[in-house]
């Protein structure tokens, strides 16, 4: 079956600028014949429109099921997700494909998963394009245009099977930015590259940023990657655990009122120590005044100290 291009719509200028997302105590669990799986626990987290993160964690702290609400491929199981203007509860099923087709491009970890082997570059990148095509209004950049943004310029006519792996790389990051999304999320874009291809794949995506100013969010288990994108979030079991900004480590209080402290800090303060908490002229200070092990009675060595 031949599939004919429908007209191809082009601008002048760049769609719109990235969106802002906001989850409000997020919780998904996952229900299996063995007991329930609680994959997030309350997470509040704030993108601004135009910013670059990285949600950071290893496998199994729950970065990726954050990221398929995001992407309104899951519904949670309570609190509130804002992408934009929409907020994600209240949309239908159609509603929520019309999203994935227009305001949030996803690009699959692993390049191959997102592109057609057997089409050339260009044809891959219309494809993506179909769905927000057939929104009434909705100007589209040519395919050709979106391969140049990422320094694939020239490379149209070729298949991915002809391209080096940081290219197939940034051919996917291509096809997820077709429909001009406000959201791009990537998963885990340079697990399998060398140090060059993962340099490529990290600067198309701040020239992306840089000239259409689309919110990109980062799923990786690099902490480099983190610190290059700016602004870095650490998910442990299912909580947002830290945030790195510029270079500086910072711990994060919940909505709930719960902080997440440094992992290096469990040795020698355990689950279940007691702290005595003074805060005064924007200083918290944290003073463990019993282990776990004690009666209550013995004094536990050691302070922690926050500065606001």
């Amino acid at each position: 079956m031949t599939v004919e291009p429908p007209e191809r719509p082009t601008t002048a200028e760049p769609p719109a600028g990235g969106v802002a997302v906001t989850c409000h105590r997020l919780i998904h669990i996952y229900p299996t014949g063995t007991g329930d799986v609680v994959a997030l626990s309350g997470v509040d987290l704030h993108i601004s429109p135009g910013e670059m993160l990285a949600l950071v964690g290893p496998s199994g702290s729950g970065k990726s099921t954050l990221v398929a609400i995001l992407g309104g491929l899951l519904q949670p199981s309570a609190g509130r997700v804002h992408v934009g203007d929409h907020e994600l509860s209240r949309l239908s099923s159609k509603g929520l494909a019309a999203l994935r087709g227009a305001t949030v491009g996803t690009v699959l970890q692993g390049a191959e998963r997102n592109l057609l082997p057997y089409v050339s570059l260009s044809r891959n990148v219309w494809l993506a394009q179909r769905p927000a095509a057939r929104i009434a209004g909705r100007r589209l950049d040519p395919p050709e245009a979106i391969l140049e943004l990422v320094g694939l310029g020239g490379h149209g006519a070729r298949r991915v099977g002809d391209l080096t792996p940081g290219q197939r790389q940034r051919a996917a990051l291509a096809q997820g930015l077709a429909a001009g999304p406000g959201l791009l999320l990537v998963d885990e874009p340079t697990s399998q590259l060398d140090a060059s291809g993962r340099d490529e794949v990290l600067a198309a995506m701040a020239t992306v940023n840089a000239q259409r100013g689309t919110t990109v969010v980062v799923v990786t288990h690099d902490g480099e990657v983190g610190a290059r994108l700016g602004r870095a979030v650490t998910i442990r079991d299912g909580r947002v655990g830290a945030e790195g900004r510029d270079g500086r480590d910072f711990a994060v209080v919940a909505g709930d009122g719960t902080i997440q402290l440094p992992p290096e800090t469990f040795a020698a303060f355990p689950a279940g120590t007691l702290f005595e908490v003074d805060h005064a002229d924007q200083a918290v200070t944290l003073r463990a005044v019993a282990s776990p092990s004690s009666s209550g009675d013995e004094a536990a060595s050691g302070e922690i100290r926050r500065t606001g």
